[in-house]
C-alpha cells in the first residue's frame, strides 16, 4: 500500500481558499456508488503486462468499502477496461504506444480482462465496461446514465490505476455535477509520487480525499 502525503502547504492553501479540507461531512448512502476501477487481472496478477503491484494490497479495503455501500442501501459498480476495437477509434494514442501484449490482455474472453479473484463482487453489484481512461467521458460506457438513473449524486472512487483511470474518472464525474469521494487507501499506482501527485489534485479542486476508514464511518453514520 502507498505511503499517503500531500504536503502540509497544500492542505493549508486548500483550508485558506475554501475554510476546510474535507468537502463532504455527510454521505446518503441510497444515494451513493462506489466505483471500482480496473481491479482486473492484467493490472494485479504477477508478471501480466502492466502490473501495478500495489493493487494487491489494496483489495481488503475495496471490499470492506464495498460491504459498508451495500449496508447503507448504495450501490456497487465494478468498472473493467477493455480495448476492444479501440486501436482505429484511439488511432492518436495507439500509432505512439501501441503496448500489444496489453492490448491482447484487454480483450473480453482472455484471463487479463476478467475481476481479480480475490474481489467480493456480489450478485446485486453492476459489472460495467469502458473504453477510454475515463468512465464518464463520451462514448466511453453507460456509467453516467445508470448513476442518474438510481439517483446517485455520490461517487467513492476505488482501483487503478490512481493517476490514470481513477483520476480521469473522478474529474469528468466532478464536471458532470457529482460529489466525488477519492480514497487514498483504496486506489493504487505503479509509485508513491504518482499516487500523491493525484491526492495533490484531487483535494485542492476534484474530490474529497478520505481514507476507507473515514468513508465506511461517514456511510455508518447516514444508517444512525
Amino acid at each position: 500500500m502507498h505511503r499517503v502525503f500531500i504536503p502540509e502547504e497544500v492542505i493549508a492553501q486548500v483550508e485558506a481558499q475554501r475554510g476546510k479540507v474535507n468537502r463532504y461531512e455527510s454521505i446518503s448512502g441510497p444515494n451513493t456508488a462506489l466505483l471500482v476501477i480496473d481491479l482486473q487481472n492484467v493490472f494485479m496478477l504477477p508478471g501480466m503486462p502492466i502490473e501495478v503491484p500495489a493493487t494487491r494490497g489494496i483489495v481488503p479495503n475495496v471490499n470492506r468499502l464495498a460491504d459498508a455501500v451495500r449496508k447503507a442501501g448504495g450501490r456497487v459498480i465494478w468498472v473493467k477496461m477493455s480495448l476492444q476495437g479501440q486501436t482505429d477509434e484511439w488511432s492518436a494514442f495507439f500509432a505512439t504506444d501501441p503496448r500489444p501484449s496489453s492490448l491482447a490482455e484487454l480483450q473480453p474472453g482472455s484471463q487479463g480482462f476478467e475481476l481479480h479473484a480475490a474481489l467480493d463482487v456480489r450478485p446485486e453489484d453492476t459489472i460495467l465496461v469502458k473504453k477510454r481512461f475515463s468512465a464518464f467521458i463520451q462514448g466511453s460506457s453507460d456509467v453516467d446514465q445508470v448513476l442518474r438513473a438510481a439517483g446517485v449524486d455520490t461517487i467513492v472512487i476505488a482501483g487503478t490505476v490512481t493517476n490514470v483511470c481513477c483520476e480521469s474518472s473522478a474529474r469528468d464525474a466532478m464536471m458532470l455535477n457529482y460529489r466525488v469521494v477519492f480514497v487514498a487507501d483504496a486506489t493504487a499506482a505503479l509509485s508513491d509520487a504518482e499516487h500523491n501527485a493525484t491526492l495533490v489534485n484531487m483535494v485542492r479542486v476534484f474530490a474529497d480525499v478520505r481514507r476507507t476508514d473515514e468513508v465506511i464511518e461517514i456511510l455508518s453514520r447516514s444508517r444512525a
